[in-house]
């Protein structure tokens, strides 16, 4: 026995410096951010009583831009939860370049799904769900989609995801179902078209449903 144990330091020895490299690689990985596939920006639209002649979007603004899984929870949990915002406010996530405005070129001929929240907090679970499958590129039809948009109101909330392609119903169909599964939504869910908003004549019911 006295043999066995002289021995263990020398073969402890003779290995620490691979061990101890591969422990430290390891300590790195485990340390580094974790980067995304692309970047994506925080907007907020904290409303008040506009100014007369004010155009729309005044009050919109730029928060953050982030690109990693890191820096989103930080920003998820000191600033961007829904269930944060008093009276009538938005947030929005959307890929970095896109501004949440139906004048931006990616957003122009695009729509909507929507949902609506009769609790914060359920409202809450839609929004970080929404979040985590966007940035982790959940939806086969990503480069269709533009952000998602919270809206929190006295009455109701809702939950819109944007995206760019109105006219092509299948990718839209596709991505509402998606959404659907992503959110653990049951009822109906309706698509508008900006163009509708943007006219004010919205189509009754929606273009589409899923």
């Amino acid at each position: 026995m006295a043999e066995v144990e002289a021995a263990l330091p020398v073969a402890a020895t003779t290995e620490t410096p691979d061990v101890a490299a591969e422990s430290d690689a390891g300590a790195a990985d485990a340390k580094a951010p974790h980067k995304l596939q692309r970047q994506w920006t925080f907007w907020y639209d904290i409303q008040s009583k506009p100014k007369p002649g004010a155009a729309w979007g005044t009050s919109l603004k730029k928060g953050y831009t982030f690109d990693t899984v890191e820096e989103f929870w930080c920003l998820y949990d000191q600033i961007f939860r829904p269930s944060k915002l008093v009276g009538s406010a938005d947030f929005h996530l959307f890929k970095a370049g896109v501004e949440p405005k139906w004048e931006d070129p990616e957003c122009a001929n695009g729509g909507k799904w929507t949902v609506i929240s009769s609790r914060k907090a359920n409202l809450d679970t839609m929004w970080l769900e929404t979040c985590m499958a966007l940035i982790g590129e959940q939806f086969d039809e990503s480069q269709e989609i533009c952000g998602v948009v919270s809206s929190v109101r006295q009455r109701q909330d809702k939950l819109s995801l944007w995206t760019k392609t109105a006219s092509n119903e299948a990718v839209q169909v596709d991505i509402g179902k998606k959404w659907k599964e992503v959110i653990d939504y049951n009822d109906k869910m309706v698509y508008s078209f900006h163009d509708d908003s943007r006219s004010q004549k919205p189509s009754r019911g929606g273009r589409y449903t899923v």
